[in-house]
């Protein structure tokens, strides 16, 4: 199986029904799905609770596991150590507002337990008067956070940021942050469901009941000396052409780039990373091998970091995409 020639993967999307979530990720991106609650769509991922499954090609049926464990750095690179697919990428749908959190970063994981998750999202959809809550505001302190627990005044605590489509925002670990109702998101995240829910709005689970906080948890790993603000200010690398290549953020984990093509381009894969293409506009075909893929916006491949032959072609204007890599 590893003399198999790889190509660009597509995945069957993996759907969780949280209760803040909605149905714009079915009906914007025109899914063919029953109606229902989908909080949040995986696109890409390596875990038990939600396993990315080959849709298209020779490979079809195998799980992105499978496929680490077979192809290695073929599939994701020099750069990527282990034997798990580093990154989890998914959408998500918040019809209503998702709960106060905050995740450790490699530090406060490896001194507390758990596993680190640093974060970026990328505004796909805003209902006008929507925000993303990222940090917190100057001088807030941990008996301020405490407190505030305990009187439900969390919110007055937090960095609330109007956003739009397009906007990018850098949510490492360490930083508390919550996401608004009516807003459409793109997210990159290193593979880790390491979450301590901090504040609920008063919520109830589906049991009538309130869902679990982890404040102990999060009092360890929260970090009150963060200041940097949150919302990206994308860099221009590149002109190729008709091809713009801005970078949104490069952490120690992924790196994000937002590319608009007009023009066919070769994207080979130089075996350092992988490369997962996310269309936010427009459509594209992407070539690779005898495996030809149309993706229509809110489509996802990933190109295997040992791919020598891939193509992107435009098929209809300018098109906008993510590009999501190994540092």
């Amino acid at each position: 199986m590893t003399d198999t020639a790889l190509y660009a993967l597509r995945f069957k999307s993996v759907y969780k029904d949280y209760l803040w979530g909605g149905n714009k990720i079915i009906s914007k991106y025109n899914r063919e799905e029953p109606p229902g609650i989908y909080a949040e769509s995986w696109e890409v991922a390596d875990r038990l609770d939600g396993m990315s499954v080959v849709s298209n090609g020779p490979l079809v049926g195998l799980t992105l596991r499978e496929m680490v464990q077979r192809f290695g750095p073929r599939l994701m690179g020099t750069n990527v150590r282990g034997t798990v697919f580093p990154l989890l990428v998914k959408l998500i749908d918040a019809s209503d507002k998702l709960s106060v959190q905050v995740h450790p970063d490699d530090d406060t994981a490896k001194q507390f337990g758990g596993v680190a998750k640093t974060e970026m999202w990328y505004v796909l959809d805003a209902q006008p008067g929507a925000s993303l809550y990222v940090g917190f505001k100057p001088g807030v302190n941990r008996a301020q956070l405490e407190d505030a627990i305990h009187t439900k005044h969390v919110r007055e605590l937090l960095n609330c940021i109007p956003v739009a489509p397009g906007d990018a925002i850098y949510v490492p670990g360490g930083r508390v942050h919550a996401i608004d109702a009516g807003c459409l998101i793109f997210e990159v995240q290193q593979n880790s469901n390491t979450t301590y829910r901090v504040y609920d709005w008063g919520r109830v689970g589906l049991d009538g009941k309130p869902r679990p906080l982890h404040i102990r948890e999060a009092l360890r790993v929260i970090k009150w000396d963060d200041t940097a603000p949150p919302k990206l200010d994308p860099m221009r690398l590149a002109v190729h052409g008709a091809t713009e290549i801005w970078r949104l953020v490069s952490t120690p984990s992924f790196r994000v780039d937002r590319l608009s093509i007009s023009d066919p381009c070769n994207c080979p894969g130089d075996g350092s990373t992988f490369n997962i293409f996310f269309v936010v506009s427009g459509r594209l075909q992407v070539s690779s091998g005898a495996i030809t893929e149309v993706l229509e916006p809110g489509g996802v491949c990933l190109v295997p970091a040992s791919l020598s032959e891939c193509s992107v072609d435009p098929l209809d204007g300018p098109t906008i995409l993510l590009r999501v890599t190994a540092p």
